[in-house]
């Protein structure tokens, strides 16, 4: 059973899962997730949303524990996505009395999930606080990081800003809870990067106002329900959801192709090769076929520059071509630079396709299309290759 200390009245009681092998069904989580939950400790006891069901069954002990025969009094609902979520018709069996916090658009969703009596709601509004004894609870609206209902709980007298989905990342918490346990720089912080692109990215705007909304609010720790809790240095995560949606980048090409019989491939080789000539240093390229979008997106978010490639398909674009397009067009990429470049047997249908869905995505695209017909031979390609090349990192470095 994990519990731990995050300061005299508040207690970690999350879990790791490292059964689950598609966040959401979608995104692969090589190293795991955790799910945090907490307790404080109070006149008035406090527990910070909850985990997955299944995923924890000492999850009702944990509480129980660390309440030592007293009542559990609040269970706050910082997010109502069933990772975190899913444990709440639990808690409130257990504990009938407790009164679940909320905002009204998180009763909306509360009902339609789980079907809870309006008996057991308590409405908070935006800042608004309550007195819990020793401290504050502070309740701050975050819409659309990533739900609606979103928000974050300040407790006021320790300073620790219980946060949900925001400021977290996928990895499990393998040793410590705190950000000072981990050299963040191996996995935590790439992982983290590939959280963001892969759920959060698409609210760039509204993560914006939420840091600009909270710039005000004291913190000494940021306890997020994936993740570590950022004590050492909260500053850091904060800094990086900043740089992540303001679309901050760095200089280099990611470049991502579909290919049948190699052709596309061998071309996707020879863009790379010509970046690198022209000094560009960070060169990363993914066969779509056998890389997940997961990680592709985090390193389109992570460079400025990204090059798609295709062989005709039916007429279209390679269908794990088409289903990343898809997955960059929710992510919505903003300050790119965008090329194309394809293989067809005779009417260039896969380079057409990727034309036309960096003009629907509203990307930046750089001319002209690296195109060949059959195989991509140095006659067929050099002129437009070496024209895009010069074009791409001119505009790369604007």
């Amino acid at each position: 059973m994990r519990i731990s200390k995050i300061s005299d009245r508040i207690s970690y009681i999350g879990v790791n899962d490292r059964r689950t092998a598609l966040f959401e069904n979608n995104w692969p989580i090589p190293y795991g997730v955790s799910y945090n939950s907490y307790i404080i400790k109070d006149k008035k006891n406090v527990l910070i949303d909850s985990v997955e069901f299944g995923s924890d069954g000492e999850f009702l002990k944990k509480i129980e524990t660390v309440l030592g025969g007293e009542k559990l009094d609040y269970l706050v609902v910082n997010h109502m996505e069933p990772d975190h979520s899913g444990m709440i018709s639990s808690v409130i069996a257990k504990y009938p009395e407790v009164k679940v916090i909320g905002n009204a658009k998180t009763f909306e969703l509360m009902e339609k999930y789980y079907g809870i009596s309006q008996e057991s709601f308590m409405a908070v509004t935006d800042n608004q606080e309550v007195e819990i004894g020793e401290s504050t609870l502070k309740f701050v609206f975050i819409p659309w990081v990533h739900w609606p209902e979103t928000m974050v709980t300040l407790d006021v007298k320790e300073q620790v800003l219980f946060t949900c989905d925001a400021f977290g990342g996928y990895g499990t918490l393998d040793g410590g809870i705190f950000d000072s346990d981990y050299n963040m720089e191996e996995i935590f912080l790439p992982e983290m990067r590939r959280y963001y692109s892969n759920i959060v990215a698409k609210y760039n705007q509204m993560v914006t106002r939420a840091i600009t909304k909270l710039a005000d609010t004291p913190v000494k720790m940021i306890a997020p329900s994936h993740g570590v809790v950022w004590k050492e240095n909260p500053q850091k995560v904060i800094s990086l959801y900043a740089d992540w949606a303001a679309s901050k980048s760095e200089r280099g090409v990611v470049i991502c192709y579909a290919s049948m019989y190699g052709n596309t491939a061998r071309l996707a080789d020879s863009i790379g090769a010509k970046m690198a000539e022209m000094g560009v240093k960070n060169v990363r390229t993914y066969d779509v076929s056998r890389s997940n979008a997961s990680y592709i997106l985090s390193d389109i978010m992570r460079y400025k520059g990204f090059i798609l490639g295709t062989c005709a398909y039916n007429t279209f674009m390679h269908p794990m071509m088409e289903h990343l397009c898809n997955e960059i067009k929710i992510m919505a990429p903003k300050g790119k630079v965008m090329g194309i470049f394809g293989t067809s047997g005779w009417n260039g249908a896969g380079a057409k396709a990727l034309a036309k869905f960096a003009e629907e995505a509203k990307l930046n695209q750089v001319s002209p299309t690296v195109e060949a017909f059959g195989a991509p031979t140095a006659e067929k390609v050099e002129e437009s290759l070496n024209l895009f090349a010069e074009n791409f990192v001119k505009a790369l470095d604007e």
